[in-house]
């Protein structure tokens, strides 16, 4: 009986030629906008990793010079565009795409796609993701607006119940039926996104397979809440009009209004220094020390009759090694202790802020499927965070490496310019290389926004079987 209470609401929205032409609208803006999302998303991989190849090779042939001129002359680090970023952008429109690694400084990640767009950039892009979380509910409300209150103004759901079908009966099967009209639109996009998954995407993401499967679980996950939602508050509203005002209410509340007021939220509950305020503390840290101990003077002091006294001689002059190379290092150490405490400290002002994000997600879940579906298509802020931490552990490490070669080979006695390195050093640094994060930490990430879709269908279920009984049929 449920099974063809499931094929006579299936048929029954599936003739409804309003839903027709809205349905094949959707379907045309979804396929165009991963079909063009895809295309942007591999010319802008290709260009970042021509200029990622460019800058390596410039590193390489930058001549002969001084170690710690190398160390200035620097490098670039771009970030990898993720191959799911064609199905939400994310911030990645203002997260930045490359950052400048040199000595003495841990620079911002400049250059991003809304420093060079118009105000327009604000309201979004459209995207598949835009698509799915907003405008696809939407067609789920007109779909389930009057799906009990239609049958109730022409009097066939009490003659439907007189038949011997129970209420519950006669929900689940408007839930499925709705669902799997959903799902006809959902499952053509979802098909062509991952037949554009080819060898290239692999070898950039090996996960990539894996987290396209669960983005779109999560997707499926969440079109279900919204269904049992929609259909849940249709069957108790008195007339079609009331339900379509409240479900347009509901989803006005839910993809508009609250996430605006969540954001705003998070930044007057943890408001975020100014740049300006940043660098002025990072400076004055680095001169007096943090929390005002250990100035620079009193540092260098410390190290000098440390080195001397390790080496056994009076002076500088008589170290067997150069202690510039030394100094340098130990400043550069000191330096990376500064900036990990003031970065950390504005790291954990965006990581509440986003827990508020994730935990309103139990009140709505929109916020939910947003964040999930950004993180696992590498664009939320997580993945933003591990670029910058890759890029800076590669900026230490070839620094390190400079002064390293500065402390055991520029003798003491030899002028500055007269010690220079060529290629040989240049080669031993390898070319910066970032993966993305994997499915697991992800999911252990985005537990609250698991949780949350979880809850919200456990909940609705619970609700529908015990108060099923209880819709009215008059």
């Amino acid at each position: 009986m449920l099974k063809l209470l499931i094929k006579k609401e299936f048929l029954t929205a599936l003739r409804d030629i309003r839903l027709q032409v809205s349905g094949t609208v959707l379907l045309i803006l979804m396929l165009t906008a991963v079909l063009v999302g895809r295309q942007g998303q591999k010319q802008i991989h290709e260009e970042r990793e021509k200029a990622q190849s460019a800058m390596y090779d410039k590193w390489v042939n930058q001549g002969a010079k001084h170690p710690h001129s190398a160390a200035h002359y620097g490098q670039f680090a771009f970030k990898p565009k993720p191959v799911l970023s064609f199905l939400d952008i994310g911030l990645d429109n203002y997260t930045g795409i490359s950052v400048f690694l040199e000595a003495h400084k841990q620079n911002e990640i400049l250059f991003s796609a809304a420093q060079d767009s118009n105000g327009m950039t604000r309201f979004g892009e459209m995207t598949a993701a835009l698509i799915l979380q907003v405008l696809l509910p939407l067609l789920i409300i007109f779909l389930t607006f009057n799906i009990f209150s239609k049958e109730r103004e022409e009097g066939t759901l009490r003659l439907i119940h007189a038949q011997g079908l129970s209420m519950r009966q006669l929900f689940m099967g408007k839930v499925w039926g709705t669902y799997l009209m959903v799902l006809l639109i959902f499952l053509p996009v979802i098909l062509m996104a991952y037949l554009m998954l080819d060898q290239q995407s692999a070898s950039m993401d090996p996960t990539v397979n894996t987290k396209f499967m669960l983005l779109a679980a999560g997707y499926s996950l969440y079109f279900l809440v919204f269904v049992l939602l929609c259909v849940l508050i249709s069957a108790f509203a008195r007339n079609s009009g009331i339900s379509l005002i409240g479900l347009l209410g509901l989803w006005i509340i839910s993809c508009i209004i609250l996430p605006k007021a969540t954001s705003n939220l998070a930044d007057k509950v943890y408001p975020t220094p100014t740049q300006f305020e940043f660098t002025r503390t990072i400076k004055e840290k680095v001169r007096n020390g943090i929390d005002g101990h250990n100035p620079s003077d009193s540092r260098l002091a410390s190290l000098r009759e440390k080195v001397l006294k390790e080496y056994g001689v009076e002076t500088i002059e008589e170290l067997p090694v150069n202690w510039s190379g030394i100094a340098m290092q130990a400043g550069e150490e000191y330096t990376d202790q500064v900036y990990d405490h003031e970065f950390t400290k504005v790291e954990n002002i965006f990581k509440e802020q986003n827990k508020i994000s994730e935990w309103a997600g139990f009140i709505n879940p929109y916020l939910a499927v947003r964040n999930l579906s950004m993180s696992l298509a590498g664009t939320d802020f997580y993945h933003h965070v591990a670029f910058a931490r890759a890029a800076e552990n590669y900026r230490r490490q070839f620094v390190k490496v400079m002064n390293k070669d500065m402390e055991l080979n520029h003798k003491p006695g030899v002028a500055y310019g007269d010690y220079k390195v060529g290629e040989e050093m240049w080669t031993s640094i390898p070319a910066f290389k970032y993966d993305l994060p994997d499915p697991i930490s992800i999911l252990s990430n985005q537990w609250r926004s698991i949780a949350a879709l979880s809850l919200w269908l456990i909940g609705l279920f619970f609700l529908s079987s015990a108060y099923a009984a209880k819709i009215p049929k008059l």
